[in-house]
């Protein structure tokens, strides 16, 4: 088998909201797919009917080769799922959490103990493996949610934004483990709203906006479509966005992008280090004082705004999972 998830023509529809829309994936065994795009885009729409959550209004899904809609029993048991939120029982401990996770998978009493120390020391939760995890800090919970996630060794992860919320030491730690997983042969489908953690991890990254795929390749290949740098500037004085836009400009791959607000200008170059000192000369010129400058690569909604012509604002995500949740009550209503 050289693909692990396959999706082609998935639709979801929350009554009028449309989730997703034809979305077609396909991601080869070994490998990591980033999932990128804002709140709302339809990214944990796509997990949830991925890992036998939620059903899809029209489209075919397979994991690991199995049909999702008619073979959920057999793809639970190939998969291992991290949400956005740490699904762990904070009244149990960490070894106790999972020790329950492998007996539901059946490990047996003595597989499922052993497990779970082995998990806690992968990941370095061995001294507080015995106290109770509403004691645990975020990213501590994190981590426990992902060796959860990890206790019948899956073939295919699924990540749902793993590191939102993580401190910069936790984020790296959890970054790791990702890349040690794929090198030992998982799969994992991973959503994020970071450029920094798609361009780490991924080998290849969908772009999705209002449950479509805009923009699909690695995360140079992106970047490339709007240009390898930008010039940020932050300005002293309001009034002098004007002149300073069109000193931009005259730099400018593309339009200059001005936030009145907090009076930053950016623009997209090529040229680099030596183009940022001819900008900070025509300023100086000009008379126009300058807060901050600097020349960074793209972000998540540098690209985002260049493939949809908007910012990767934040849509009502909630709302969304709000839907998602009644609809998978109904559901399950359904199949009672």
């Amino acid at each position: 088998m050289t693909h692990m998830i396959r999706t082609s023509g998935l639709v979801k529809h929350y009554g009028k909201v449309v989730a997703l829309d034809g979305l077609d994936l396909l991601v080869p065994k070994g490998t990591v797919l980033g999932l990128l795009g804002p709140n709302g885009a339809g990214k944990t729409t796509a997990i949830r009917i991925l890992t036998t959550l939620l059903e899809p209004d029209e489209g075919s899904v397979e994991v690991a080769g199995l049909d999702v809609r008619t073979q959920p029993d057999k793809v639970r048991e190939r998969i291992g799922l991290s949400g956005q939120n740490a699904a762990v029982d904070e009244h149990l401990t960490g070894y106790e959490n999972l020790d329950m996770v492998a007996r539901l998978y059946h490990l047996g009493r003595r597989r499922s103990k052993a497990r779970a120390r082995e998990l806690l020391g992968r990941f370095e939760l061995t001294e507080a493996g015995d106290r109770p995890v509403k004691t645990y800090s975020g990213g501590m919970r994190r981590r426990l949610d992902l060796a959860a996630a990890l206790v019948a060794e899956p073939e295919v992860l699924f990540l749902d934004e793993p590191t939102t919320g993580l401190d910069p030491r936790s984020r790296a730690q959890m970054w790791s483990t990702i890349q040690e997983l794929v090198r030992g042969g998982s799969t994992v489908l991973l959503t994020t709203q970071y450029m920094e953690e798609a361009d780490r991890l991924a080998n290849d990254i969908v772009v999705i906006d209002r449950g479509r795929a805009i923009a699909q390749g690695t995360a140079d290949e992106l970047k490339a479509q709007i240009g390898g740098e930008r010039v940020e500037t932050v300005l002293a004085n309001a009034a002098d966005l004007p002149p300073a836009q069109a000193i931009l400009s005259g730099f400018s791959v593309g339009e200059v992008q001005v936030d009145e607000q907090t009076r930053r200008l950016t623009a997209a170059v090529t040229g680099g280090a030596d183009v940022l000192r001819h900008v900070l000369q025509r300023l100086s010129e000009a008379n126009i004082s300058v807060v901050d400058v600097g020349l960074r690569r793209p972000t998540l909604d540098d690209v985002f705004l260049s493939l949809t012509g908007h910012h990767a604002e934040e849509v009502e995500e909630s709302t969304a999972d709000e839907l998602d949740e009644s609809s998978h009550e109904r559901e399950r209503e359904d199949a009672r």
